[in-house]
């Protein structure tokens, strides 16, 4: 098959891609790459699977393409995606799109920074971190997290209406993150909870499977 994907199942964007690929039912050579091993730290990963060093990526016939966002945008524009997960409706797209662009200096960076402080760069380093800065990376996540809540579901069952699309898809993966660090938002904020049983419920078993390692890290699967 002429699609390869790369990816690692602890990268929040990776899971969220994942998940989307097989409920689009993409076919796709699958590569994971160990990212805890540095793999995609090699020269032979920079100058053939991905220049940035990063994943996920794609290899679609020869054309390399990064970002999980422009990776979504390509197959959908590829007729791959099916509308009811990225719609083609401009506007109902633009909803959809305004939510990805509004995480990724929100929602995403704020848990995952809180994940890497709290987890992460202790495990690799065995330095943890000061008490200030784990409470204002806190503070930071609680904020944006409120927003979804208040603001993304104040009125819906899902980010962008009554009916699942990517937005909700990558939005959990970005929010089940920093269980791994023992932060449960859904012990937080009742939205939310239920919400992400109703994307994980959408999702089938992918949703599960993508999040094997978060589990088996926190100890827990979730919970009705």
């Amino acid at each position: 098959m002429s699609l390869a994907y790369y990816y690692d199942l602890m990268s929040q964007p990776s899971r969220a891609l994942y998940i989307i690929l097989k409920m689009s039912g993409v076919q796709f050579e699958d590569c994971p790459v160990a990212l805890r091993k540095g793999a995609h730290l090699t020269e032979d990963f920079k100058t053939n699977i991905n220049r940035f060093q990063k994943v996920p990526c794609i290899n679609d016939g020869g054309f390399k393409l990064a970002e999980s966002v422009a990776i979504l945008r390509y197959l959908s524009a590829k007729g791959k995606i099916p509308e009811h997960l990225y719609p083609k409706n401009v506007v109902e797209q633009a909803r959809v799109d305004e939510f990805l662009e509004w995480q990724h200096i929100t929602l995403r960076i704020t848990c995952a920074l809180y994940f890497r402080a709290k987890w992460l760069d202790p495990m690799l380093t065995g330095k943890k971190p000061s008490e200030d800065k784990l409470a204002s990376l806190k503070t930071h996540m609680e904020t944006n997290l409120a927003i979804v809540e208040n603001l993304w579901l104040e009125s819906t069952d899902f980010l962008c209406g009554n009916q699942m699309t990517v937005a909700d898809i990558f939005a959990a993966c970005e929010i089940e993150q920093p269980r791994m660090a023992d932060y449960d938002v859904r012990a937080h904020y009742p939205k939310i909870r239920a919400w992400l049983q109703r994307v994980r419920e959408a999702c089938g078993p992918h949703y599960d499977y993508a999040h094997q390692f978060v589990y088996k890290i926190c100890g827990s699967e979730p919970t009705n």
